[in-house]
C-alpha cells in the first residue's frame, strides 16, 4: 500500500518539451479571450476555449502530420459541443443530460486510446463538452456558438503550426533526441555493469534488459515520427543516420571495439544536446559493426545508401486501419469505455441527489480517474482528490485578484493554463493545483456565485465523482487485458520467427557473395549495388520494425494487466522468455542491417 502511495504522489522529472503545449495554448485562448474582453462578452468564454484548448494537442507529430491531426481533433471538438449545446436546448432534464455527457465521455476515451492522439488524451474534450451539456442553451443560438468554437479552434491551429515556419524539423529532431538519450542510458548501464560485473545474476531486475525495452520503445517511436514526415532533404537524411546509430546499441556490443561503453554514453549524450539545439546537425562516426557495411561501397560517394531510405514495414496498419484494428470486437478498450459510461453517469446522479449544482464535474471527476487498469485509475483516484483540495485553497487565496474584474481574470486564467502544463507532466496532482481554479474561473465568466458555494460543490462533487468511479472500476472488470497479451505474445512469436528465417537467408546469401568478392566490388564499381541488396536490406529493416514493434507492444499489454485485478494468472515466464529471447533476436538485426552511413 505504502509503495502504490509514494507512487502516486511522486514528482517525476518534467517533460522536456512542456512548454510548447503551455504557450501554444496560452497564445490561443489569449487571442478570444482578449477579443470578447474588448466586447464586453466573456459569458461566451465556453465556446471559444472549446476550439482553442485544442492548442494543446499533437506537439509530437512532424508538422505535416500534425496539420491533419489538429484539424481532427477540432472537428472532435466542435462534434461534441454540437452534441451538448443541442442537448441542452432540447431538454433541461439534468438525468437526461447526465446521461448523454457520461455517453459523450466513454466516446471520448474510446477513441482518444484507438487514435493514440496522445497528451492531454480525452479530457479536455470531456471537460468542454460535459459544462456544455449543463449551459441554458436556446437552439437558435447553437450555429452562432459552433462558429465561435471553429474560428477559435482555426487560431489554434494556426499557433501550432507557425513554429514549422522556423523550425521544420523540429519534432523530428526531438523525437531521435529522446532516442539518442535512451541509446545512452544502455550504454551507462553497460559501463556500470563493466565496473561491477558481479552485479548481475544477485537477484536484482535486469537493468540491462529495463534499458534495452526504454531504448526499443524510442527508438520506435522516433522511426514512427520520421516515416510520417515526407520529403527527402538532407536534415531528415541526417536524422535518420542518428537514429540508426542510436538503434545500434540495440545489439550486443562486440570486444575489442575502439570506443568504450563510457566512450558511447558521452557521443550519444553529445549528439542528443546537438540534435535539441537549433544548430546544424551533428554526425556521428560509424561503429565497427556499422563501418563492416560500408565494405566495397564508401569509396564510391555516390553509391552510398543512406538510411533514409528506410520505410515502415507495408503491412503495417496505420490510419483508419489501425483505429478499426483496436476497436475490433473484444478489444480490450472496450471494457475501458464501459467504465466510463456507467461510472459517469452513476457519478452525475450521485451528484444530483445531492443536491450539488454542478453535477458535470462529478462526471469529469468520474472520466478523469479511469486509465489503462485499476492499479493506475486508484492512484489517479488520489491524485485528483489531492490536487483539486490544493486547487480549492489556491482559488480561495486567488480570490481577491479575482474580484478585482474581467482583465484580471482573463490573465490569470491564461498564467493557470501555463502553470498546469508546466506542472502536469511532474504529476497529474500537482497540475490538477493550477487546473482547479481555471476551471472554476471559467464557471465565473458565465456569471459571479458565491465563493462558498462553487468551492463547496467542486469539493463534493470531486469526492463523489472518484468515489463512485472507483466502484465501478472494481464492477466492471476487464479480463480481456489477459487475451491481450496471448495475443501479442503470438505476434512476437511469429515476427521473431520471420526475423530468424530473414538472417537465415542473408547469411546464406553472405556466404555465397563472400566466393566472389573481387568480382562484386569491380561491378559496384561500375554500376553500384545491386538491387537484391537493397531489397534483402529492405526486408531485414522490415522484419526488425515489425519484431521492434512486437516486444514493445508485449511489455505495454503486460503492464496493463499487471495492474487489472480479477485476472487470469498471467504467463510471466513465457513473456520474460518471449522478451528475452526477442531482444537477442533484435540484437542481430540491427547489427546484420546496420546502417549505410558515409565515413566523415
Amino acid at each position: 500500500m505504502g509503495k502504490h502511495l509514494r507512487s502516486a504522489v511522486r514528482l517525476r522529472r518534467p517533460v522536456d518539451t512542456w512548454h510548447k503545449p503551455a504557450l501554444s495554448a496560452a497564445a490561443a485562448l489569449a487571442v478570444p479571450d482578449l477579443t470578447l474582453l474588448a466586447l464586453g462578452r466573456l459569458d461566451l468564454v465556453l465556446y471559444t476555449s472549446a476550439g482553442a484548448m485544442c492548442a494543446l494537442y499533437a506537439h509530437g507529430l512532424p508538422y505535416a502530420a500534425r496539420a491533419r491531426t489538429l484539424a481532427w481533433v477540432v472537428l472532435g471538438m466542435v462534434v461534441s459541443l454540437g452534441i451538448a449545446l443541442t442537448a441542452a436546448s432540447l431538454t433541461a432534464s439534468p438525468v437526461l443530460l447526465v446521461v448523454g455527457a457520461s455517453l459523450v465521455a466513454a466516446a471520448h476515451k474510446t477513441l482518444c486510446d484507438a487514435t493514440r492522439v496522445g497528451s492531454p488524451g480525452n479530457l479536455i474534450l470531456t471537460f468542454i463538452s460535459s459544462s456544455a451539456f449543463f449551459v441554458p442553451q436556446r437552439l437558435v443560438d447553437v450555429p452562432l456558438h459552433l462558429a465561435l468554437a471553429v474560428a477559435a479552434g482555426a487560431v489554434a491551429w494556426l499557433v501550432c503550426m507557425a513554429p514549422g515556419l522556423v523550425r521544420p524539423h523540429g519534432p523530428e529532431r526531438v523525437a531521435v533526441a529522446r532516442a539518442l538519450e535512451s541509446a545512452a542510458g544502455l550504454w551507462r548501464v553497460r559501463r556500470e555493469g563493466t565496473e561491477s560485473p558481479g552485479r548481475q545474476g544477485t537477484g536484482r531486475p535486469d537493468t540491462e534488459l529495463t534499458a534495452r525495452q526504454a531504448l526499443a520503445g524510442a527508438v520506435n517511436s522516433a522511426w514512427h515520427t520520421l516515416f510520417l514526415a515526407p520529403g527527402t532533404d538532407d536534415a531528415r537524411a541526417r536524422l535518420a543516420r542518428l537514429l540508426a546509430h542510436a538503434e545500434s546499441a540495440l545489439a550486443t556490443p562486440r570486444t575489442g571495439r575502439p570506443h568504450t561503453p563510457a566512450d558511447e554514453a558521452e557521443r550519444c549524450a553529445a549528439a542528443a544536446r546537438a540534435v535539441r539545439g537549433g544548430g546544424a546537425l551533428p554526425e556521428i562516426d560509424p561503429t565497427p559493426d556499422e563501418a563492416r557495411r560500408l565494405t566495397g561501397i564508401a569509396t564510391e560517394a555516390e553509391h552510398t545508401v543512406p538510411a533514409l531510405e528506410r520505410c515502415p514495414a507495408p503491412d503495417r496498419a496505420t490510419g483508419v486501419r489501425a483505429v478499426l484494428a483496436r476497436l475490433r470486437p473484444g478489444s480490450p478498450l472496450l471494457p475501458i469505455g464501459a467504465r466510463v459510461a456507467v461510472g459517469c453517469t452513476l457519478a452525475g446522479w450521485a451528484s444530483l441527489a445531492a443536491g450539488v449544482g454542478h453535477p458535470y464535474w462529478a462526471v469529469v471527476s468520474a472520466a478523469s480517474i479511469y486509465q489503462a487498469n485499476s492499479t493506475l485509475s486508484g492512484q489517479r483516484a488520489l491524485q485528483r482528490v489531492l490536487g483539486n483540495v490544493l486547487g480549492l485553497v489556491l482559488f480561495f487565496a486567488l480570490l481577491p485578484l479575482i474580484r478585482i474584474g474581467p482583465p484580471v481574470m482573463v490573465l490569470l486564467a491564461l498564467a493557470l493554463q501555463i502553470g498546469a502544463e508546466a506542472l502536469i507532466t511532474r504529476n497529474y496532482w500537482l497540475g490538477s493545483v493550477c487546473v482547479t481554479p481555471m476551471a472554476l474561473l471559467l464557471t465565473e465568466f458565465g456569471g459571479r456565485l458565491p465563493a462558498g458555494t462553487l468551492i463547496a460543490d467542486r469539493l463534493i462533487d470531486t469526492v463523489v465523482g472518484v468515489a463512485v468511479g472507483l466502484v465501478c472500476c472494481a464492477v466492471v472488470t476487464n479480463r480481456r487485458a489477459t487475451d491481450r497479451i496471448e495475443e501479442a505474445l503470438a505476434r512476437v512469436t511469429a515476427a521473431r520467427s520471420a526475423a530468424l528465417r530473414r538472417l537465415g537467408e542473408s547469411e546464406a546469401q553472405g556466404e555465397g557473395e563472400g566466393q566472389g568478392e573481387g568480382e562484386r566490388q569491380s561491378a559496384s564499381a561500375d554500376d553500384g549495388p545491386g538491387p537484391d541488396a537493397g531489397d534483402a536490406d529492405r526486408e531485414t529493416g522490415w522484419a526488425r520494425d515489425r519484431l521492434a514493434l512486437a516486444l514493445v507492444e508485449l511489455r505495454e499489454a503486460f503492464e496493463v494487466a499487471s495492474g487489472e485485478w480479477w485476472q487470469r494468472a498471467l504467463p510471466a515466464e513465457r513473456i520474460a522468455a518471449a522478451e528475452r529471447e526477442g531482444h537477442r533476436t533484435l540484437a542481430r538485426l540491427v547489427r546484420h542491417a546496420a546502417p549505410r552511413v558515409p565515413v566523415s
